[in-house]
């Protein structure tokens, strides 16, 4: 949470922001200041195996909308009220933190998948207004050749072409829509299948890259690391298992 202004970069990619902010980042995101003039801030982290958001995404559909949503920006700025109604609820899990009571876990889980639902609820309001008709299409069209096709087609020519636009017309587009390239989101797009899978699935690390399609795990190692900043290996003991691969077997 962020009160004041100032920019920074997630993963590269620059953002700004003025106001009453949520900011949500997942792990091993980068994320670095440039500028800042802080008035408040307010941090909050959570580990999958305490609150897996795909496993809860009946109840809270967080996860492609505060969280790995390649196509919209990690941040919101909200009213005053919203605000001030989550700032209280991180209080009262600071609060809940210092407790040794037998419900204080679920209590906790409580506190925060509200803040989520409050956070998806003013995301969503929010991401109805923008952009433009006219792109809004065009990004519409081509998230939707991304999820269809991000793993057996990875070059440019065969989305601008399925969009009936040239490569550069098609690159220059999307990156003043987005302030990232066609190319950088397909590897986004790419990268947090990956990890879906790492995370969500007992499948190997040779099995994962086969299902991407990397004819070579060795290639899919160093592409993930060169991404992420870490290897497979490394990620999935930092992030572990998630309940929902146990759920599956």
């Amino acid at each position: 949470m962020l009160r004041g202004e100032g920019r920074f970069l997630v993963d590269g990619t620059p953002y700004e922001y003025n106001g009453n902010t949520l900011l949500f980042l997942s792990p091993f995101q980068y994320f670095q200041w440039t500028e800042a003039s802080i008035k408040e801030t307010m941090l909050l982290q959570f580990h999958g195996d305490f609150y897996c958001i795909e496993y809860h995404k009946k109840e809270v559909a967080c996860n492609g909308l505060l969280f790995n949503a390649l196509f919209l920006q990690p941040h919101i700025a909200v009213q005053e009220a919203v605000f001030d109604e989550i700032a209280l609820l991180f209080g009262r899990i600071e609060e809940e933190l210092a407790s040794t009571d037998e419900y204080s876990e679920a209590v906790l889980r409580s506190y925060l998948q509200l803040i989520l639902a409050l956070s998806s609820k003013a995301k969503s309001l929010q991401i109805t207004d923008v952009p433009s008709p006219l792109n809004h299409n065009l990004l519409t069209d081509f998230q939707q050749l991304v999820e269809t096709h991000f793993i057996t087609q990875r070059d440019l020519p065969f989305y601008a072409e399925a969009l009936h636009l040239s490569v550069d017309s098609f690159s220059k587009k999307i990156k003043r829509q987005l302030g990232k390239t066609p190319l950088q989101l397909l590897q986004e797009r790419l990268i947090l299948e990956a990890k879906k899978q790492l995370h969500l699935t007992y499948k190997s690390i040779k099995e994962v890259a086969y299902y991407l399609n990397f004819d070579d795990p060795f290639y899919f190692s160093r592409f993930f690391k060169k991404h992420v900043g870490v290897s497979p290996k490394e990620f999935r003991e930092s992030v572990g298992i998630s309940i929902v691969a146990e759920k599956s077997m």
